[in-house]
């Protein structure tokens, strides 16, 4: 009888697992470009017992995180430091103190300091993989390959001048992404692809989350159907365990 409760409250595990990735996406819906969190299955433990596997197992959190691919949609800002990659792709970025990272979030910034940074205030890299340096200016155009031309501000009036390219790279095939447990998305060891400058960059415009509210809605009841079914497994093994222990109780006397 113990089976069956192991198997329910295993399959409670990964409910709740699921409606933590959930709470995520939803958390970050009006982030630009936010890759939605899939569904994380976990790994499975078998219990060991006198040096032999038992039948009971159990539910473990050690699976990756992976991101969902889906482009999510380009609004049109018409801001010279919005951008957005049209399709597939991914830029390059750096948090301070920490690996490099691809994203797709293109609210830029020109920091205090020069350097060009997303909305999460991770540098966006070059095609170096080194952090691009602005200086001051009068105005700039970023190109389909992610070159930023701009008229410096010491400059003759309508000269203007490549200050850098932002690192892209196109399909990335069958490399394999994950969130990583900085909340960045990198390959599995912190890998990253090549720099290849294959992605279409857009100006002026922003990539909306990828999150949809409505299929995370219909999820969210799903997985709460799923949770009262197992919780009536757990209350019907309890009966049944009573059920038979009182069939082996000895007469009253």
């Amino acid at each position: 009888m113990d089976r069956m409760i192991y198997t329910a409250l295993n399959a409670l595990a990964g409910n709740r697992d699921a409606r933590l990735s959930q709470a995520q996406n939803l958390a970050n819906m009006q982030v630009p470009g936010y890759r939605r969190d899939l569904p994380n299955d976990g790994q499975t433990r078998f219990l060991e017992q006198a040096g032999a596997l038992n039948v009971r197992a159990f539910q473990v959190e050690r699976g990756v995180t992976r991101v969902s691919q889906t482009p999510g949609d380009l609004r049109q800002t018409g801001a010279d430091f919005d951008v957005g990659i049209d399709g597939n792709g991914w830029f390059f970025a750096q948090p301070d103190g920490g690996a490099p990272a691809l994203s797709r979030r293109g609210d830029l910034r020109r920091d205090i300091d020069g350097t060009l940074r997303n909305g999460a205030g991770d540098a966006m890299l070059g095609a170096d993989l080194a952090p691009i340096v602005l200086p001051q200016m009068r105005s700039m155009s970023i190109t389909d390959l992610g070159e930023i031309w701009i008229e410096p501000l010491d400059g003759e009036p309508g000269e203007t001048v490549m200050a850098g390219m932002l690192a892209t790279v196109g399909d990335t095939g069958d490399f394999a992404l994950q969130r990583d447990l900085d909340g960045r998305i990198r390959g599995e060891d912190g890998a990253l692809p090549a720099a290849d400058q294959a992605a279409l960059v857009r100006q002026g415009v922003l990539e909306t989350s990828n999150v949809n509210a409505v299929e995370e809605m219909l999820t969210g009841i799903e997985h709460q159907r799923g949770f009262e079914i197992g919780m009536r497994m757990i209350l019907a093994a309890r009966e049944l365990d009573e059920a038979g222990a009182r069939i082996l109780q000895a007469p009253a006397t």
